[in-house]
C-alpha cells in the first residue's frame, strides 16, 4: 500500500573508495576502484577499508571495540553526520530517535581473534567481550551510545538485504509512534569466516569482480559503513517505497526466474505510487556471479522492460554483504544529485544473453528516482525506490 514518503536529512558512507560522500563521488567520477589483492585472508581480492586499524573509539565506550564497530564509528563521524544528529536530538528528544543496523557478520573478527589465543587450558582470554564485539546486537547498542540516544534500537541480520531493510523496520517504528526519527544503515568489515566461507562456495572471483561482465567469475568481498538519519516531511532525498519478499528458494543460490526479486520490485514500485517507466536508474545487487547476475537481469527486464539503465558498482567497493544497502542509498544518493549512472567498472563486455541495459561506462544526465536492489542468501530481497517527492 502507498505510504508517506520520508526524508533522509543525513547521510554517511564509508567504504573501499574512500571516507565521505566526497571521497566516493571522485571515486566514482574518476573510475577508481577499491579493490587490491587480497592482504587480509587467502587469495582473490578485497575491498578493504584503510585506517580501521588506527582508528580508536572514545575511551568511555572501549569495550565495544572490535573492527566493525571501529568502521561504524569512521562512519558517524563522517559527513557532518554527528552535527546532524545533534539538531534532531534538540527537536525530539534522545528518548524519540530509533537505531536501526543493519549487518551480517557483527563483530565475529573478535571471537575468531580469541579463538586463536585461547589459553593452554582452552579457554577464551579473559579481555574478550563477546557481547559488546561479536554479539549480533553490539552494533546497535554500540551506535546508540555513540549518540547519546536512549530510543527503540534493533538489529536486522538479513544476509545481504540487511542494511535496506533497516528503512522498512524504521518506518514500522514511526507509523507504531514509538520514535519520530530513525539511525538506519548497516556496517559489516571483513572476517575470515566470510572470506573463507565464500572460497569453499567456489564463489570468490581471482580477478577484482566484474559483474555482467561475460567473462564474470564471482565477488569480490568489501566492507563499508554508513547511516542515514529518517525524519518525517521533505527533503532533497526521500525515501519513495520499499518492497520486501522472501521466496526461501535455496541456502545460498536465487531462484533462477527472479520470483522473489521482482515481487521486491513491484512491490517497492507499488508502495510509492509509481510506474516502471517513471524510474530512471536501477542500482542492482550485481555480485558478479554467473547466477546472481543473470537471475537479476531477468527481473530487472521483467518489471522495467529491456531499456532500463542499470549498473552493479561492486567492481568499485567489492561485496559489502549487510551494508551493500546503504552503500546503494548513498551511491543514489550521489547520482540523484550530481545527475550520473555509475557503470560496471571492470565490464569488458557485458553478457549477451542479458537484455537489460548495463551500463557499461558512467552516463550523465538527470536522475529523478532509483530503484536499489539489495539480495541475500535464503532468498531475502530488498528493494528501495529513492528521488525527491513529485
Amino acid at each position: 500500500m502507498p505510504f508517506e514518503p520520508l526524508a533522509l536529512t543525513a547521510t554517511t558512507i564509508v567504504s573501499a573508495i574512500g571516507r565521505g560522500r566526497a571521497a566516493t563521488l571522485h571515486a566514482l567520477r574518476g573510475g577508481v576502484s577499491g579493490l587490491r589483492p587480497n592482504d587480509f585472508d587467502g587469495d582473490g581480492h578485497i575491498g578493504r577499508v584503510d585506517g580501521i586499524e588506527q582508528h580508536a573509539l572514545p575511551p568511555s565506550l572501549g569495550r565495544f571495540d572490535c573492527r566493525n564497530n571501529r568502521l561504524a564509528d569512521m562512519a558517524l563521524r563522517t559527513d557532518g553526520f554527528v552535527t546532524a544528529l545533534e539538531a534532531a536530538k534538540a527537536r525530539y528528544g534522545a528518548d524519540r530517535i530509533a537505531v536501526v543496523i543493519g549487518t551480517s557478520t557483527s563483530g565475529v573478527l573478535s571471537s575468531e581473534e580469541a579463538f586463536a589465543n585461547r589459553r593452554q587450558d582452552g579457554a577464551l582470554p579473559e579481555d574478550f567481550d563477546y557481547d559488546h564485539t561479536h554479539d549480533m546486537f553490539s552494533s546497535a547498542r554500540y551506535v546508540r551510545a555513540a549518540l547519546g540516544l536512549r530510543g527503540p534500537a534493533l538489529v536486522i541480520s538479513t544476509a545481504c538485504a540487511s542494511s535496506a531493510k533497516t528503512f522498512i523496520d524504521a518506518r514500522h517504528l514511526m507509523a507504531a509512534g514509538l520514535c519520530d526519527a530513525a539511525v538506519v544503515g548497516g556496517v559489516d568489515t571483513l572476517c575470515r569466516l566470510t572470506l573463507r566461507g565464500f572460497a569453499s562456495l567456489e564463489l570468490m572471483s581471482p580477478v577484482p569482480c566484474r559483474p555482467c561482465d561475460v567473462a564474470r567469475s564471482g565477488i569480490s568481498i568489501g566492507e563499508a559503513a554508513g547511516f542515514a538519519l529518517v525524519e518525517r516531511g521533505d527533503g532533497p532525498l526521500q525515501l519513495l517505497g520499499a518492497g520486501a519478499t522472501s521466496d526461501g528458494f535455496h541456502m545460498s543460490a536465487p531462484h533462477p526466474e527472479g520470483a522473489g526479486a521482482i515481487g521486491a520490485m513491484r512491490g517497492a514500485l507499488g508502495s510509492a505510487g509509481l510506474r516502471a517507466d517513471q524510474i530512471d536508474y536501477v542500482n542492482l545487487h550485481g555480485t558478479g556471479t554467473k547466477a546472481n547476475d543473470a537471475m537479476e537481469d531477468a527481473a530487472v527486464t521483467s518489471v522495467f522492460g529491456p531499456d532500463m539503465a542499470c549498473s552493479s558498482t561492486k567492481g568499485w567497493t567489492g561485496h559489502t554483504l549487510g551494508a551493500c544497502g546503504i552503500l546503494g542509498v548513498a551511491i543514489a544518493d550521489l547520482a540523484l544529485e550530481y545527475g550520473m549512472m555509475p557503470g560496471c567498472l571492470g565490464m569488458a563486455a557485458p553478457d549477451p544473453a542479458f537484455r537489460a541495459r548495463v551500463l557499461p561506462q558512467t552516463e550523465y544526465r538527470p536522475v529523478r528516482r532509483v530503484a536499489v536492489n539489495s539480495f541475500g542468501f535464503g532468498g531475502i530481497n530488498c528493494t528501495l525506490v529513492l528521488g525527491a517527492r513529485a
